[in-house]
C-alpha cells in the first residue's frame, strides 16, 4: 500500500504531494514501483497536528481521487479518514477501501457507510482511554471486540475487516516492539478469530528512536520492521518507499515459501 498524503503537515512528507499534479505523479510512480493499493489521506495524524473540518478534508482528497480515476490509476484506492462523510464521498468517487484510524469507534456512521457500500474497512487501534495497567495484547483484543460489535450492528460482516494494531498511536517505544513481536496475537479476536493484518511502521518514531535518525533516514529500519512483520503474519504493508519494500518482501516470500515458478 503506497502512502499518498495530500496534506501540508504530515510528519514525513507533508506538503510534497498536496496538489493534484504532484499527487498524480507520485501515485503513478508508486504503482510503477509495485504498489497494489494507493492510500489517500487528507488529514495528518502526527502528534500535535491540528484537526481539520469535513469540508477542508473533502477539498483536499476529492479532487485527487477524481483525478486518479480520470487517469486510470489501475489499482484500488483507499481513503484514509476518520470522518464518515469523507469516506462516503470518497467511495462514491471510486475509492474501494476505508482506512479508519479509530477502528469504527469514532463516528458511528462509519460502519454504516462501509456496510452500505459493501467495502472493506481497515480498522486501526488507537484507544485514548485504554487501561495502561493491563497487558497490551489483552487491551487490543477488548478493543477489537468493540470494533466487531460496531460492525455487526451496522450489518458489516467481519470478513470485511482488516486489523491494524496502530504502531505509533498511543504506544510507548517498548509497546510498539511488543506489537511487532506478537503481531498475530495482537490482531486476533477474543474468540481466536484471525483477521488480515495491515502493518504501518513506515518512517515512524519507533524506528527513529532506536536508530537516532530523522524520518528521511529510516528506510533501512522500516524495511527490517516490515520483513519481520511479514514473518509474523502481516498481509498489507503501508509504506512510503514502495520499490524497496516490494524487493525486500519478495525475497522474504521466496525464503518462507520458495521462489515463484517465474523466478526459477
Amino acid at each position: 500500500m503506497g502512502i499518498l498524503n495530500v496534506t501540508p503537515d504530515s510528519f514525513s512528507d507533508g506538503g510534497q504531494h498536496n496538489g493534484i499534479e504532484p499527487a498524480i505523479r507520485h501515485a503513478q510512480a508508486m504503482v510503477a514501483e509495485g504498489a497494489d493499493i494507493i492510500d489517500v489521506g487528507g488529514e495528518s495524524t502526527r502528534p500535535g497536528a491540528p484537526p481539520i473540518g469535513v469540508q477542508e478534508e473533502l477539498d483536499r482528497v476529492m479532487p485527487v481521487i477524481d483525478a486518479l480515476q480520470a487517469v486510470g490509476i489501475g489499482v484500488p484506492i483507499s481513503i484514509d479518514t476518520s470522518k464518515a462523510l469523507v469516506a462516503d464521498q470518497a467511495v462514491q468517487a471510486g475509492a474501494t477501501i476505508i482506512n479508519d484510524v479509530y477502528g469504527l469507534q469514532g463516528e458511528r456512521e462509519m460502519a454504516e457507510i462501509a456496510a452500505l457500500h459493501t467495502v472493506p474497512v481497515i480498522a486501526m487501534h488507537w484507544d485514548h482511554t485504554r487501561d495502561r495497567g493491563q497487558p497490551l495484547i489483552e487491551e487490543l483484543r477488548r478493543y477489537w471486540e468493540r470494533t466487531l460489535a460496531r460492525a455487526e450492528a451496522a450489518g458489516l460482516g467481519a470478513e470485511r475487516l482488516i486489523l491494524d494494531p496502530g504502531f505509533g498511536f498511543g504506544k510507548t517505544l517498548a509497546e510498539n516492539y511488543q506489537l511487532l513481536r506478537d503481531l498475530r496475537a495482537a490482531c486476533t479476536g477474543s474468540t481466536g478469530t484471525a483477521f488480515p493484518i495491515l502493518v504501518g511502521t513506515s518512517r515512524k518514531s519507533m524506528i527513529g528512536k532506536v536508530l537516532g535518525n530523522e524520518a528521511s533516514e529510516r528506510l533501512a529500519g522500516t524495511l527490517a520492521s516490515n520483513v519481520l512483520a511479514y514473518g509474523k503474519g502481516g498481509h498489507i504493508f503501508r509504506v512510503h518507499d514502495v520499490r524497496a519494500h516490494r524487493d525486500a518482501l519478495s525475497v522474504a516470500e521466496a525464503t518462507l515459501y520458495g521462489p515463484s515458478t517465474q523466478a526459477s
